[in-house]
């Protein structure tokens, strides 16, 4: 699977220091100068409609909160992704993801991105990748109301955060990062698992296989598409103090200077920025604590 085509992207926008106003459009256009967007969110998709047909969803973070459209259909021509392009939304995190089934039916409760409560707030993910023979044992906190071991891993990741964390307020990210990283890398044991996380304050990426991204800030240039014939003027729609990131597995722009995750990596960003990233040094066996962590309740 490929995120050219089956994507999983997110996109964060502006200080969060910006007046109200001004921090609302600049959040609209920080969106619709992303790569799955309203504007051409048809024209974008139709790329990898020939296999990445089994639905598709967006998350949009918004504070606490987060708005989720998902669909079984096919992307490049459901009402739904029609309806996303008319009416544009404001957000500071989105997600998109299109779906190549490998494990579940072509179900609405198949689809990405998942969302679940935690620490009062909306957590949402959305997975690349296969993992074979993931069966964790789930103790009720969070379970999986469709078939996808995506869903089965997102319910896992946050069942042993909650049980790490339940003594205590919402974590800072920085003690989150660190206990994510070693659970990202005990699931990567069982297939490739490329996936984004976010609370709609940060966003975290782990590279099992393969992801990239992209900062943007001000000089903006142009973008040109490595998938279609269109160039977007990011100058136009950005302002001085507006910064952005994207993420995707392939690079999804020509002329734009897209960095590699390396194997096993994963990055935390905020405000726009990059602030932190775990890189294994070398494959290990799986821990003893990781496998407790699969049996236990």
């Amino acid at each position: 699977q490929s995120f050219l085509q089956q994507r999983c992207i997110a996109e964060r926008a502006s200080k969060p220091h910006a007046p109200a106003a001004r921090q609302a459009k600049r959040l609209q256009h920080g969106f619709e100068h992303g790569l799955v967007t309203q504007q051409d969110f048809k024209v974008r998709l139709r790329r990898g409609e020939a296999h990445h047909v089994d639905g598709f969803g967006l998350a949009f973070h918004d504070g606490r909160s987060c708005r989720v459209f998902i669909d079984e259909q096919r992307a490049s021509d459901a009402a739904l992704a029609d309806f996303l392009r008319r009416h544009p939304i404001r957000a500071r995190t989105v997600m998109a993801h299109v779906r190549k089934a490998t494990q579940g039916p072509v179900t609405l409760e198949n689809c990405h991105p998942f969302v679940r409560e935690w620490q009062g707030r909306h957590w949402s993910f959305c997975h690349n990748g296969d993992l074979k023979g993931f069966t964790p044992r789930l103790n009720g906190s969070h379970l999986p109301v469709g078939d996808t071991d995506s869903e089965r891993a997102f319910c896992f990741l946050l069942q042993e955060l909650r049980r790490n964390f339940r003594r205590r307020a919402a974590p800072h990210w920085k003690h989150v990062a660190p206990l994510l990283a070693e659970l990202a890398g005990g699931v990567a044991r069982f297939g490739n698992f490329n996936f984004l996380l976010s609370d709609g304050e940060v966003l975290y990426a782990h590279a099992s296989t393969r992801l990239h991204a992209l900062q943007r800030q001000h000089p903006f240039a142009e973008a040109h598409l490595v998938d279609h014939d269109l160039v977007l003027d990011l100058a136009q729609a950005n302002g001085p103090d507006d910064r952005m990131v994207l993420i995707a597995t392939e690079p999804l722009t020509r002329n734009e200077p897209w960095r590699p995750f390396a194997a096993g990596e994963l990055r935390v960003f905020e405000a726009g920025e990059e602030v932190w990233r775990h890189t294994p040094a070398r494959r290990e066996a799986p821990a003893a604590h990781f496998a407790a962590r699969l049996a236990a309740a």
